[in-house]
């Protein structure tokens, strides 16, 4: 890089983190009124509108319900061939509000569009804020990401709150089902025989499940959770609802843990006689694969602002539905820190000190790297090529004619 362009990149540096800055009151208010009002997966309506609104206020051009999804959107601004994308988060964990730190994640993500903004022009890029509904249950990015809302994106960038700043980590493939066991009904005292009890479906799959762990691959998990399983103690259970996750470490090895699971559903109905039917709950999340060349970039942006990351590279974190964005395009995900006392990710510990001057800091702070990042990105020509190249190939497999 020539003196010159050295010169344009610090100031577009200095640009971008002067306007994260002029926008602080705005966004720490931001991340406050999202921890104050939670809410879950799909619902995020208010959350979502907050969102919406300051970014209109601030020049961004707004289209609300993308993907026929009512709480998602697409805020842009610049007209550069460069598009990159900040993914913003906002839905809440049932019962425990901003548990994960979602408020934190949404408004970094805002702040770092902001700043990016006011160097659209300067860089020859597009900023893309994309709102993304329910990463906690049916996978907004997921749905987001099939319906092409990140088809022309080159690169996307999100931070994920925590207790500790980290990189390069990546992150369990996840899918979900909806299970019904459906029996018949009987007296439970006069004829219990005359009954198929859903219940006992239920628990013959849970402890199927449970005998089954120990031939998993390292890495791989099962959990479920019971919905329903009868209302009246003296009636035989006619139906049983329950939901199970199943996560390993690739998409690839899903697909193995899938098939042995789905075995033990199956022997747990030719059991007990009841009729199995599984759905799949959401979009199945992939696994996480962070680009090198932006966890490089962001690592270098935290460190000028006196953190120091750990890098986690080859270490896994739970799941998440950016990995689905990661395996298209160059994509960034580390995590940013503030003291919670020991507390970790869905405790609702953890989510008290989402308002914390310790998570306002994390707001600012994630918000000026992943600007920074930005502009790195689009000051290396060989970098911004490389993102622009993916970019193209991916549309001339989706549009051959073109």
């Amino acid at each position: 890089m020539t003196s010159t362009n050295t010169a344009a990149r610090e100031r577009a540096f200095a640009t971008a983190a002067a306007a994260v800055r002029d926008h602080e009151q705005e966004l720490v208010e931001l991340s406050h009124s999202l921890h104050a009002e939670p809410e879950t997966a799909m619902g995020e309506h208010k959350s979502a509108a907050k969102i919406t609104l300051l970014a209109e206020n601030h020049g961004f051009e707004v289209t609300r319900g993308v993907a026929g999804l009512p709480t998602a959107f697409v805020a842009g601004r610049g007209t550069g061939e460069l598009v990159v994308a900040l993914c913003a988060e906002y839905d809440a964990l049932p019962g425990i509000g901003h548990a994960c730190g979602h408020n934190v994640n949404g408004a970094a993500s805002v702040g770092a569009a902001l700043g990016l903004a006011a160097v659209a022009d300067l860089l020859g890029i597009t900023v893309k804020l994309i709102g993304t509904p329910a990463e906690e249950d049916i996978g907004g990015k997921a749905l987001l990401l099939e319906a092409g809302v990140f088809d022309e994106v080159a690169a996307a960038f999100m931070v994920h709150a925590a207790p500790e700043d980290s990189v390069g980590a990546s992150s369990l493939a996840v899918g979900a089902w909806d299970v019904v066991y459906r029996g018949r009904p009987a007296h439970a005292a006069v004829a219990p025989w005359k009954g198929v009890n859903a219940l006992d479906a239920s628990v013959l799959a849970h402890t199927a499940v449970g005998l089954l762990r120990q031939q998993l691959p390292p890495g791989t998990l099962v959990h479920d959770i019971v919905l329903e399983a009868g209302h009246a103690v003296n009636v035989i259970p006619e139906i049983a609802r329950a939901r199970y996750e199943l996560r390993a470490r690739t998409i690839e090895d899903l697909v193995h843990v899938r098939h042995r699971v789905r075995a033990c559903l199956d022997g747990a109905a030719l059991a007990t006689g009841a009729v199995l039917e599984v759905s799949p709950h959401g979009a199945d999340f992939a696994d996480l694969r962070q680009d090198e060349f932006l966890t490089a970039a962001y690592t270098r942006a935290a460190r000028a602002l006196g953190r120091e990351p750990v890098n986690r590279r080859g270490e896994v974190m739970a799941s998440t539905d950016m990995g689905n964005v990661s395996h298209v395009l160059p994509a960034l995900h580390p995590t940013i820190g503030y003291d919670t006392e020991g507390a970790l990710h869905h405790t609702e510990p953890f989510a008290r000190y989402g308002n914390s001057p310790g998570a306002d800091r994390a707001v600012l702070d994630a918000a000026t790297a992943l600007a920074h990042v930005g502009v790195e990105l689009a000051t290396d020509a060989e970098q911004r090529q490389r993102c622009l190249d993916l970019t193209a190939d991916r549309r001339a497999v989706r549009d051959p004619l073109v």
